[in-house]
């Protein structure tokens, strides 16, 4: 064989390994290097979804937002995906879940940044009478009043059906028609008509279209969220991620945060 047929034969050879790698390179579940994968539970969701196209103009990377629960067992939690080893570069969770993550060797120990202050609200169906919520009292006479609630699984809702009830005395009467919502945004339960009432994220309330917002619960029963962001120990774009967690603590991003309902709790917040 001459040297030439030897010659044209590895470069077809070369060819066709690029074109393999390339393809590879856009097959399913497959991001290409530029890409960052987020995982955000609700609490930040509308945050990050706002803020990523103008990170993306300005850095070159393009965020892929998945989302999940900060807790509650669910098969899309982000504990349950980051058991099954789910691509993810960055988790935006309650800070105590967080921490539980980095204990368990699946974020990196130190990375963790507080984000927001999130407050608990409450939705009532689009139309409908809008509720006392001004006070302790009042939240109590409302919640007894209520025929059905809606709460979520995440941390909002743990507080509610662990601590809030009982602070109120009213867990006998309230408990059995409350409903702890999985998967889902507990404003679109309450749009639907499957609840008369909602408690959640104050942030997850309010782009639901078919819900009035109602308000705050008040300080004698409201219980502050810390959302925070951690880098994963199996991510593939440390770089950036480490990025994009520098622009969502940045004063550019503060606007926006406040827009979705949320306090930032980093340092530029000012």
């Amino acid at each position: 064989m001459n040297t030439n047929v030897i010659r044209r034969r590895a470069v077809l050879a070369t060819i066709a390994l690029s074109t393999f790698l390339a393809a590879c390179g856009n097959l399913p579940g497959t991001a290409p290097k530029n890409t960052i994968t987020v995982i955000s539970s609700g609490g930040f969701a509308s945050s990050v979804e706002a803020l990523a196209p103008q990170f993306e103009k300005q850095s070159g990377y393009h965020v892929n937002i998945i989302h999940g629960s900060s807790m509650g067992g669910a098969t899309d939690s982000i504990p349950a995906r980051l058991d099954r080893q789910e691509p993810a570069d960055m988790v935006i969770l309650a800070r105590k879940s967080l921490d539980k993550l980095a204990d368990k060797g699946q974020v990196v120990q130190g990375s963790q940044v507080d984000l927001v202050r999130s407050l608990i609200g409450i939705s009532v169906q689009k139309g409908a009478p809008k509720p006392d919520i001004s006070t302790a009292d009042a939240v109590k006479r409302t919640l007894l009043a209520a025929p059905s609630i809606a709460y979520s699984a995440s941390a909002s809702g743990t507080y509610y059906e662990k601590e809030m009830l009982k602070k109120l005395g009213i867990e006998a009467q309230v408990k059995p028609k409350s409903k702890r919502i999985v998967s889902e945004r507990v404003g679109n339960v309450v749009a639907r008509g499957d609840a008369a009432m909602g408690l959640q994220q104050v942030s997850e309330l309010l782009p639901i279209k078919g819900a009035d917002y109602v308000g705050v619960l008040p300080p004698a029963l409201q219980h502050p969220t810390i959302f925070s962001a951690g880098i994963t120990t199996h991510a593939t774009n440390t770089e950036g991620a480490q990025a994009l967690l520098k622009y969502l603590t940045s004063p550019a991003a503060v606007g926006t945060i406040r827009e979705k309902g949320l306090e930032p709790a980093f340092q530029n917040s000012k």
